[in-house]
């Protein structure tokens, strides 16, 4: 590979401790003698733009160097190109690389970017009102979860990680209005508290929503969590810890490949982790839009 052949979109607002983790994964990659570019980004929107150019360059692949919030930046940016994607994961849960089986360390990140196998994956398109399309790997989701992840603020996550949506979930339960939203699911309506479109297994970490949605997949895992108020999601919070959401009566999984939402006007719409959009929303599946470099050449 050339220096142009691969190319690295760094977020070096990941850095702190993770600084020393992409160093290393740097210095691994050259150990494999692999040549690369690195470029920064300063601002949000800057991944998918450094991403776009990347692809119009004609690189042979793209690192995404930071958290899920900057992977999907970048996958903004090469959805549909063909440009194949691989992880350097360095942000606060790293969903998308656990989704793929993607070890943490540099060596195993190193060997993955520079030889592994890359795979078509679908992606969720996010069409809202104001006309701009979104693509997400995860999920999307409304209501509750996504007036958490709008509300957290980039300090505090930086000081925090994790803990920045414990804090900001716990103020939520006093002052958000737990509205109904409007779903229709290939067309069929339905009413819920709260809607978290799937497309993968895992959810903030560790977690699991929907435990049968692949990336591969080419129907959404539209999670719809039927009971409003402060009780029920902390109820829903619990079951999710413990792995028994599945289990429980006023929660239901439906497959779907467009969906679309109305609730409160403005409403935010979360994806992978950023808010895409606000209400009312629409949403459709693409198959194969994304190339994924899988580790020991595995699927997804």
């Amino acid at each position: 590979m050339t220096a142009d052949s691969l190319r690295i979109v760094h977020n070096p607002a990941a850095g702190g401790a993770r600084q020393g983790r992409f160093d290393r994964t740097l210095q691994c990659l050259r150990d494999l003698g692999r040549e690369f570019a690195v470029v920064r980004t300063a601002a949000p929107g800057d991944a998918q733009a450094l991403a776009r150019q990347a692809v119009d360059d004609g690189c042979a692949r793209v690192v995404a160097a930071g958290g899920d919030g900057t992977v999907n930046e970048v996958i903004n940016g090469l959805a549909g190109s063909g440009v194949p994607l691989a992880l350097l994961p360095l942000g606060t849960a790293n969903v998308l690389a656990r989704e793929i089986g993607l070890a943490p360390g540099p060596e195993a990140v190193a060997e993955t970017i520079a030889h592994g196998v890359s795979k078509p994956i679908s992606l969720g398109r996010v069409r809202s009102e104001s006309g701009r399309d979104r693509y997400f790997t995860l999920m999307a989701g409304v209501g509750f979860d996504a007036q958490v992840v709008a509300g957290v603020k980039l300090a505090l996550k930086r000081r925090l990680g994790k803990g920045a949506y414990i804090a900001e979930a716990l103020r939520q339960l006093g002052v958000f209005a737990f509205p109904r939203y409007r779903i229709f699911l290939d067309g069929t309506a339905y009413e819920a508290a709260g809607a978290v479109i799937a497309k993968a297994r895992y959810y903030a970490g560790p977690y699991s929503c929907a435990p049968e949605a692949r990336l591969d997949d080419t129907d959404f895992h539209v999670c719809l969590f039927e009971s409003p108020g402060r009780l029920a999601t902390i109820r829903y919070a619990m079951a999710l810890a413990r792995g028994t959401l599945a289990g429980r009566a006023d929660y239901r999984i439906l497959r779907a490949r467009r969906v679309s939402i109305e609730g409160p006007p403005g409403d935010p719409v979360q994806g992978d982790g950023d808010v895409i959009a606000a209400l009312p929303l629409e949403v459709e599946m693409v198959p194969g839009a994304l190339n994924l470099a899988m580790p020991g050449g595995g699927g997804p």
